[in-house]
């Protein structure tokens, strides 16, 4: 039996990487990481720091993953993804085969929370459901840039009785904000789709959340979502790719004196 540990390491800082997520790194002999190419590569030295820091014991193996490239642009959005993840689950399933040796125990560190937005776990379902081999693996959780963008706006998610909605930036763009809801977090949003929203509406927007590059910008919509494009589009030209979110939360209505 082949162990899998898939480990939560926090936004960025390595810091915000948590006790149980130290104690999983030293448990690990093999550290599988898909290697997404130069363009990102602080994001590989980023693990590689905290490895460095956190694991005693040496002897570990890191295992880059090579990965497939994924149509971005393909119109039928669903299916392109469940394709991509499909060639994700082949080549996984490989390296875990030829790298992970029955008995032994492997760990893939997953940014922030591996339940928020993430396909890994999606993944290593798929290839344990097509493999021969038996694997079982186990979720660390980690802080999500969700609760870094909140950590760094010094704000709360949640209003008192009030739900709170967490959604993509193609959803956004297509239903705006949903009905009954005035607080809206915003992830994987490549074309700033608060563009089309209420003006008024507050935006609370963070890039590189917990890393030395992190940017965070704050106002209404109207006032500050002209800067947030602008500071966004400088970003990714300077590093090659960017990470943001955003909180949206509508304005509170005002009280005439006749309604009071």
């Amino acid at each position: 039996m082949r162990q899998l540990l898939i480990i939560g390491i926090g936004a960025g800082d390595p810091e915000q990487v948590t006790v149980q997520a130290i104690k999983a790194l030293n448990r690990a002999d093999v550290f599988f990481v898909v290697d997404k190419g130069d363009v990102k590569k602080d994001l590989m030295m980023a693990r590689q720091e905290i490895c460095e820091r956190y694991i005693e014991n040496r002897s570990y193996r890191i295992v880059n993953v090579p990965e497939p490239e994924r149509d971005r642009t393909a119109p039928a959005y669903r299916k392109a993804v469940e394709q991509w993840r499909g060639e994700r689950a082949a080549i996984w399933a490989r390296a875990i085969e030829d790298e992970l040796p029955d008995g032994g125990c492997g760990a893939l560190l997953v940014w922030g929370d591996p339940a928020l937005y993430d396909s890994t776990l999606a993944i290593v379902e798929q290839v344990i459901a097509a493999s021969a081999m038996e694997l079982e693996y186990e979720v660390i959780p980690g802080i999500s840039s969700v609760q870094a963008l909140a950590a760094s706006h010094r704000l709360s998610l949640t209003q008192v009785g009030r739900p709170l909605h967490v959604t993509t930036g193609r959803r956004l763009a297509d239903d705006g904000m949903p009905a009954g809801c005035d607080d809206v977090v915003v992830m994987l949003d490549a074309s700033c789709s608060f563009t089309h929203v209420d003006p008024d509406t507050e935006i609370y927007w963070g890039a590189y959340l917990g890393t030395p590059d992190e940017i965070v910008l704050s106002g209404t919509v109207g006032e500050t979502g002209d800067q947030i494009q602008a500071a966004r589009s400088e970003a990714r030209a300077r590093k090659g790719w960017i990470m943001d979110t955003y909180l949206l939360r509508r304005p509170v209505p005002r009280i005439s004196h006749q309604q009071r």
